[in-house]
């Protein structure tokens, strides 16, 4: 079998909130020789027979200090090649965890292990020295890898070319803004080809055309057989390019396996997705004479879903209350994303529903219609013949997320670069393979 590329075992990080170190350059020096040699760091301080965690405790209790667990107790293992993604709320612990495992901190408690050469792109600005150029960044970056310059030299062009910034690059890097930063660091990690990749939210910093870029490199990465660690708020990207997903939450391990399975169960636990939505008589949005009691998004079989695959199709079931008789109306939902309506489903008819009760409508968005994205749902309940009349307009009763995991039978086909669009249809093509007479 072979050894795990990133294997974390009963990992944890804490830090003392409002502490203040009392302590001398010598005492640290002392510090991290008792630990180096497998001894209690803290017995030099005069806690002999303390734990280490013990220790700490009684050190922030005398500084007045509170102890943050950033993680605790975390253990997972990604396999070489794998690409997963790191998945939760802010303050969950991710940036802690990539830190630790690009070897900037130190653990509390536990260890990671890692099998090959890292390269890390987190916060802005970290691995590059500010006073030097681009060009020297590039090549201490490199040689931090464990390169040789011949192996730069042969990836230089390549860096440049795709950083977009030939122009700027003798130019110290303290004067790049945070984009160009960026930009010139992600070209770094991508291309000096290390075994494993650990790459932060940072790429939210650049503009919309160069995440997609990051994204095909990243999918190009990942395809040569390189791992990827990869940590994202952005859900369709992980969907599209993870295989496996890792969620955290207040520091803990959550829930590891596939990434369809981990988002969808982070997007109806503890984000604003929802597979359903159900109103009590008091708070259902309406008036007197009908009101929308439900709502809930579906796959083909019934079963609600916050996540789907583009291939698949998605159904809208409303409930909604009739409390007069021969009510005549009809339902129309709207699917919204980037802040606009991409498109609506009205019911072609309206129907009079003759006796008071609770009564259903589904309305099925094809396979192969929406593209990659966040959809909200605004839905509506009105009489359109005579006079117009709105009994329920409700905005952003739901959301889901629809993602291509590239795995055939879509319209992306085999392409797998940017994909512009609210909408996906599958066209059909007619191409000539041969010149015409």
């Amino acid at each position: 079998m072979l050894e795990p590329a990133i294997a974390v075992r009963n990992l944890s990080k804490c830090y003392q909130l409002g502490a203040i170190s009392r302590h001398t350059l010598v005492d640290e020096v002392r510090y991290w020789w008792h630990k180096a040699r497998g001894r209690d760091p803290r017995e030099h301080f005069g806690k002999i027979g303390h734990s280490a965690t013990e220790a700490r405790k009684v050190e922030a209790e005398k500084d007045g200090a509170q102890e943050f667990w950033a993680l605790k107790d975390v253990s997972f293992d990604v396999q070489p090649g794998e690409v997963v993604g790191l998945i939760g709320r802010n303050g969950a612990g991710k940036s802690t965890l990539l830190k630790i495992l690009s070897r900037i901190t130190e653990p509390t408690e536990g260890e990671a292990l890692i099998n090959g050469r890292v390269g890390s792109l987190l916060e802005v600005g970290t691995g590059f020295h500010p006073e030097l150029t681009g060009r020297e960044n590039i090549y201490m970056n490199g040689t931090i890898l464990g390169m040789k310059k011949a192996e730069i030299d042969a990836k230089y062009d390549r860096i440049v070319e795709f950083s977009e910034l030939a122009k700027f690059i003798d130019t110290p890097v303290k004067r790049y803004s945070s984009g160009m930063y960026v930009r010139l660091a992600f070209a770094v990690a991508a291309h000096l080809e290390p075994e494993i990749l650990v790459i932060d939210e940072v790429l939210a910093v650049g503009d919309a055309q160069f995440q997609r870029r990051c994204l095909g490199k990243m999918e190009e990465v990942s395809q040569a057989g390189r791992t990827v660690l990869f940590v994202s708020h952005n859900m369709p990207a992980i969907l599209r390019l993870c295989s496996k997903a890792v969620l955290l939450d207040a520091g803990r391990l959550v829930k590891m396996g596939t990434a369809e399975d981990v988002v969808s169960h982070y997007l109806t636990t503890m984000a604003e997705a929802q597979e359903s939505r159900v109103w009590s008589a008091d708070a259902a949005p309406g008036t007197s004479q009908l009101r929308l009691v439900g709502v809930s998004v579906t796959k083909s079989d019934g079963t609600p879903a916050a996540v789907f695959n583009v291939t698949e199709e998605v159904s809208v079931r409303l409930r909604y209350c009739v409390a007069e008789a021969n009510l005549g109306f009809r339902c129309l939902v709207a699917f919204c994303t980037q802040g606009t309506v991409a498109f609506a489903g009205v019911e072609p008819q309206e129907t009079v529903r003759e006796r008071p009760g609770v009564y259903s409508s589904v309305v099925t968005i094809p396979a192969n219609l929406l593209s990659e994205n966040e959809y909200s749902l605004n839905v509506s309940l009105f009489a359109s013949r005579g006079v117009k009349m709105h009994f329920v307009k409700a905005k952003d009763v739901l959301s889901f997320q629809v993602a291509d995991p590239l795995t055939g039978g879509s319209a992306r086909g085999d392409y797998v670069e940017g994909y512009a669009g609210v909408v996906r249809p599958l066209l059909t093509w007619q191409t000539d393979t041969k010149p015409s007479e």
